[in-house]
């Protein structure tokens, strides 16, 4: 059996309120917030993007797994936001780790999948024994135009697993996979921010898949609702995962460990992970979490995950996600936000 050896997850110290951004575009604050189901977002400084963030994350994640890191046999970094265009995220990410130079490493792109995509690769690698440990990151600093609805909740952080076969905190019972070619959201080349298709973007594109992820991974696995302790969805806002697991029929207590979006905001490919890095910080032996991770354009993939007992060894050896949420925040205006994220520039 194959699975999650260790985990780790980051997220910047920085965030700026709804009401600070709606101030500056006069736009109605209790609005946004209650259409989005969200009150804050993180920003990263100018000193982080995603590389940094998915080192952070990896190093709780080796420190949790206890594993000399020379054994990673491959490194995968899944992003919208990676810094290069041409130049690979996940060398970085290794020689950081102290990785190379004998290791696998690739960049994942598919919208907000991208990190699922990274954590199924590494699985398959694992389970055919081609490579001892696997390393998964879904990161981004996700981008969003100024004054779109997107600029409310584009947001930053990394979630980070080490999958192998020995030493298991959490079992991958089964996965599944979901996809159409559905155009709802789209970055061409050179284009700085992405667009989107407004309502589409729901029924169609979100619901239609992460629903039928959901449904097919338990009807392969023979389980219902029921028979899990904590799921956790792909989050764009607050609302779109809690209606999901409605539909479903889990409980708000099975979603809301997980459900980091009111005061995270959305981190593209490190959203649903980030979730099940919140849920592994609390989890106990014997529980079953399901993930259903969505990406744009448009696909889910989806995880059945069985905690072991060595979970409550490895809990405490890094920061907790939730920890990292709600402590040493720092506020900052719109001002300071704008030129941190690029949209405003020093003139040369």
């Amino acid at each position: 059996m194959a699975g999650i050896i260790g985990y780790g997850a980051y997220i910047p110290r920085n965030r700026i309120k709804v009401e600070e951004i709606a101030k500056i575009w006069g736009a109605d604050a209790p609005s946004y917030k209650r259409g989005l189901g969200l009150e804050e977002k993180s920003v990263p400084s100018p000193d982080q993007d995603t590389i940094t963030m998915s080192v952070e994350a990896a190093r709780k994640a080796v420190k949790r797994a206890g594993i000399d890191p020379r054994e990673i046999g491959a490194v995968y970094v899944g992003s919208e936001s990676h810094p290069y265009a041409v130049k690979p995220s996940g060398t970085i990410v290794a020689e950081a780790l102290g990785a190379t130079p004998e290791v696998h490493s690739a960049s994942f792109e598919f919208a907000c999948k991208a990190g699922t995509e990274a954590m199924f690769v590494c699985l398959c690698q694992v389970e055919s024994g081609r490579i001892k440990y696997g390393l998964a990151i879904g990161a981004d600093t996700s981008q969003g135009a100024p004054g779109d609805a997107l600029e409310y909740s584009t947001a930053a952080g990394a979630a980070a697993f080490l999958f192998g076969t020995e030493n298991l905190i959490a079992e991958v019972e089964e996965t599944y996979a979901f996809m159409t070619d559905t155009p709802d959201f789209w970055r061409r080349e050179y284009q700085h921010y992405p667009r989107h298709a407004g309502r589409f973007t729901g029924e169609p594109a979100y619901f239609k898949h992460v629903l039928s992820a959901a449904r097919g991974i338990m009807e392969k696995s023979k389980t219902t609702p029921k028979d899990f302790t904590y799921v956790v969805f792909h989050q764009p806002n607050g609302k779109f995962p809690l209606n999901a697991g409605k539909q479903l029929g889990f409980t708000g207590q099975q979603i809301e460990t997980g459900r980091l979006v009111p005061t995270l905001g959305n981190t593209y490919s490190g959203s649903s992970p980030m979730g099940l890095t919140a849920i592994l910080d609390i989890a106990q032996p014997g529980d079953r979490i399901l993930m259903v991770s969505y990406g744009s354009g448009a696909g889910s993939d989806a995880f059945i995950y069985r905690v072991t007992g060595r979970i409550l060894e490895v809990q405490d050896k890094a920061t907790r996600t939730r920890q990292m949420l709600d402590n040493n925040k720092n506020y900052i205006d719109y001002g300071t936000y704008a030129k941190y994220r690029g949209k405003i520039r020093k003139a040369e």
